[in-house]
């Protein structure tokens, strides 16, 4: 898994025991600098530039794989691949995930399942979020719970009871902060790492205030984002300029945006008639202190836990999705989540399967 944040390549090994998932090791390794450069212009690459980088991020994912593994056995792999455009709203609707399969495929000699969300599309979905599919496996036969995921975009998934509600993208998640952080010191500074910066500032909670007034927030599940809804651009229009010394003050505002939208998506678009208890959170914004301080604070009643709880490492958690997803798919068993994504068809097999 490599998503929106584009901080590396997520490999997890994983194995499912009777009706669990168990998460073996798990590792994300860096992109090499090059590369991640590359990723960054991929929408204004030519078409022969694209086509290189697709199969340079094969290998890449390969050789994340291949690491990984040792000797492990493999009976097949999922690979998300890396999105460089996810276009819900286009006419006509349409996603882009690059990390050539066929590549991994073959140097593996292992069956992999790749390019999920396309299908989805197909059956008039907006090709994510995915991960709720896997939530609900995980969670879905306790009590109602919301599941929140917090990568470079933030989604959240209400389950419990044998069922799935709603999911959907929030909003912003690390991507505006991380953004923050590369544009402020020109790059010498990738991420704020736990939120430290953040919490030497002071947010400007009348500017998050009328952030949140963007229809997105508002608008009703099921939705979806691309990154650069929420990009750079964003960042600028809002809050130039970005310079080292107003950074902290830039980053606990951010924060305090990501918070807030995640609360009040949760305050909207929770089941009625449901009490949650419990939010359990995942992904690299489960190891900022700041925001997660922020969330307990706008999330008051509710115990916030990470899924390593539950033997789902936080940084593992949407590898090990995506490891169930072409699990289901070999199968022949659906594994999209049509109450996530809006797929009006219904259920559906996602994934292209490349032989060993």
């Amino acid at each position: 898994m490599s998503g929106t944040s584009m901080d590396g390549i997520t490999a997890a090994l994983v194995i499912f025991d009777g009706e669990g998932v168990r998460v073996l090791r798990h590792r994300t390794y860096p992109y090499p600098p090059k590369l991640l450069e590359r990723l960054g212009r991929a929408a204004r690459l030519t078409t022969p530039e694209l086509s290189r980088l697709n199969f340079a991020l094969g290998e890449a994912f390969a050789e994340a794989a291949l690491k990984l593994k040792g000797r492990a056995k493999l009976d097949a792999i999922g690979s998300h691949g890396q999105t460089v455009w996810h276009g819900p709203g286009d006419e006509p609707r349409n996603t882009l995930q690059l990390g050539e399969p066929s590549v991994i495929a073959e140097r593996l000699r292992t069956t992999t399942v790749a390019d999920f969300r396309p299908r989805d599309m197909a059956a008039g979905g907006e090709g994510a979020p995915l991960v709720p599919a896997f939530d609900r496996f995980c969670f879905g036969g306790g009590p109602p719970r919301a599941v929140l995921n917090i990568g470079g975009i933030s989604n959240v998934s209400f389950v419990g009871k044998g069922r799935l509600w709603a999911a959907f993208d929030t909003g912003p998640g690390n991507s505006l902060l991380d953004a923050a952080c590369r544009a402020a010191t020109r790059g010498r500074l990738e991420m704020d790492q736990g939120g430290r910066l953040a919490s030497q500032g002071r947010a400007d909670r009348d500017k998050v205030e009328r952030l949140l007034e963007d229809p997105y927030f508002n608008r009703k599940p099921p939705k979806s984002l691309d990154k650069g809804y929420f990009g750079e651009g964003y960042l600028r229009r809002h809050f130039a300029p970005l310079s080292p010394a107003r950074l902290p003050d830039i980053l606990a505002s951010l924060s305090l945006l990501t918070a807030l939208s995640i609360a009040r998506a949760c305050g909207r678009f929770a089941p009625k008639g449901e009490r949650l208890l419990e939010m359990i959170v995942s992904g690299g914004g489960a190891k900022n202190k700041c925001l997660m301080e922020m969330l307990r604070e706008e999330l008051r009643g509710l115990s916030l836990h990470r899924s390593d709880r539950y033997g789902i490492p936080a940084m593992a958690k949407e590898a090990a999705a995506f490891a169930w997803m072409a699990r289901e798919a070999l199968s022949g068993r659906s594994n999209n989540c049509p109450e996530a994504t809006g797929a009006g068809r219904g259920p559906r097999i996602l994934g292209k399967i490349i032989p060993p």
